[in-house]
Parts: C-alpha cells; structure tokens; sequence
C-alpha cells in the first residue's frame, strides 16, 4: 500500500490527529499502517512478546513504554515473531535494540531510539486500553499511518 502522511494530512484535515513527537524509523517497511493494537506497559514487554505471538494481519502495534530509555521494549527475537505473524508494524514510545536485524525485517518499526539493555519480563501491562502520549489520543481499534514524515492517526479508515 503505498500513501504519505502528508497527503494524508492534505487530503483529510479534519479526521486525522498528527503524533507530536519525533520517533525513528527502524525495520525495512518505512511506510505502514493498520488498525491499532495498544500495550501500555513500563520497562517490560511481557505483553509486546504476547501479541507478536498473535496474528496481526492488518494491526500495528502501538506501545506506551512511558518513553523510558533504560530498557528496550522490541528486539530482533520478538520482532521476528511479528513478521511471522503478518503484523505491519510497532510504534513504541520507548527504546528498541537489534536494530541492525531489525533494519532487515518486512515490518516497520518506530520508536524514540535505542538501549542495549532489554526488560525483564514480569507479565505487568495493560493490552488495547486508550493511550496518550505525543499530545494525541490512541485508541484500540482506530487506524495509525505511518511513514517517514510522521505518524497520523484517524477514528476511520482513510485508505
């Protein structure tokens, strides 16, 4: 599928809401979009290698990690289980590691940056409750665009 969040932006100014932060684009697929999986989780990622276990044909996951930079909440393992199991991408207010692998995966992945620490796994977080981070509501079952010029969410479908 190919769009732009820019065009998007243009052709639909009053249904979508524009991410207000800056995150990185990792993994081979720097254009995604699909409806919206959320994980609200601190410093582990039980939840995130729960749901790259699921099938996500469609879906993007979208993490709130507290913006966090002392643990990575996706790396080269789980990333590779979302692949298998045809998510699109993962948008992750926090820090990733395995980039280099990463960068080789049909999925596309943003996040705030880097760690090389992962997290321990303890099973604490909360799957598909309302976010908020990067002055914009995220919501299950709403729709995330996204791409090298940002990221664009809508409560309908634009494409």
């Amino acid at each position: 599928m190919s769009f732009s969040t820019p065009d998007l932006c243009d052709d639909h100014p009053d249904a979508v809401r524009v991410l207000e932060i800056d995150l990185n684009n990792y993994g081979s697929r720097k254009t995604f979009c699909g409806e919206i999986v959320t994980i609200k989780c601190f410093e582990d990622n039980s939840l995130v290698k729960d749901q790259a276990n699921q099938p996500g044909k469609g879906k993007v996951m979208v993490v709130d990690g507290g913006g966090s930079a002392r643990r990575a909440l996706l790396g080269d393992m789980i990333a590779e289980k979302a692949v298998e199991n045809g998510w699109e991408g993962i948008i992750i207010y926090g820090r990733i590691r395995d980039v280099d692998i990463i960068n080789t995966l049909d999925l596309g992945v943003q996040a705030l940056g880097t760690v090389p620490v992962k997290t321990e796994k303890r099973g604490i977080g909360d799957l598909n409750v309302p976010l908020h981070f990067g002055g914009i509501d995220l919501i299950p079952g709403e729709y995330v665009y996204a791409d090298n010029n940002g990221v664009v969410v809508s409560s309908q479908k634009l494409l």
